[in-house]
């Protein structure tokens, strides 16, 4: 039986592809350097916000990273004012993280998303109730698939990995739930395709959010 769920924020619970790419492109604007399209922010998302922007120079020619440290201090500034700009969380999940909750399972979220971003989205988004740890990327915490932190979030909740899920839409959710001994659930509706999804071989793969409580329930294996 699962007594805790940990989520993935990006793609995973809710959609903020937009947000992210109106941030990178009013960063390379800022900058003088083309804009991405929304594929090409769909592929580079997942690992960081410094990753995201070193795909992002390196895109638009700049191989060696040189316009680096300039272009990130602008991304912050300009992600943490439209860090929330027309995020939505995806169908049918409200209701089943409520549904969740009415179960007693402990609800936790981990991004790579910096943390300030991270918890004010979910916050927006989900309001302050339903998750009972929200944490993104940290200084000093290693970043996924490192399992460092989502087995930290477990053990706030007292819960071993074994009765935990981890539940994301990429192949570094897939790497991150493996490396903490979680079972995992990866989504057909986010940032990734069913080919690369298959690839991380997680337990399951879902398309609709129903099915998540359908696991949790012993109804789908």
């Amino acid at each position: 039986m699962y007594r805790a769920c940990i989520f993935d924020l990006d793609g995973t619970l809710a959609d903020t592809l937009n947000s992210l790419v109106l941030s990178v492109n009013e960063t390379m604007n800022e900058i003088g350097m083309p804009q991405i399209t929304e594929d090409q922010c769909r592929q580079f998302v997942g690992n960081g916000a410094k990753v995201l922007i070193r795909e992002a120079l390196k895109a638009g020619g700049d191989e060696e990273l040189t316009r680096f440290e300039e272009a990130f201090e602008a991304y912050r500034r300009i992600f943490d004012a439209n860090c929330t700009y027309e995020v939505k969380p995806y169908s049918g999940i409200p209701e089943m993280l409520r549904q969740m909750k009415k179960r007693g399972i402990k609800l936790g979220v981990l991004s790579n998303k910096p943390d300030r971003q991270a918890v004010h989205v979910v916050s927006e988004i989900f309001g302050g109730e339903i998750f009972d740890v929200v944490q993104g990327q940290k200084e000093g915490v290693p970043r996924k698939p490192d399992p460092t932190a989502a087995l930290s979030i477990a053990g706030q909740f007292g819960i071993g990995p074994k009765e935990t899920l981890y539940i994301g839409d990429s192949e570094v959710d897939g790497a991150t739930g493996k490396a903490a001994g979680m079972d995992t659930i990866l989504v057909s509706w986010g940032f990734r395709s069913k080919e690369v999804l298959r690839e991380a071989s997680p337990e399951w793969i879902v398309d609709r959010a129903e099915e998540i409580m359908d696991i949790i329930r012993g109804v789908k294996r």
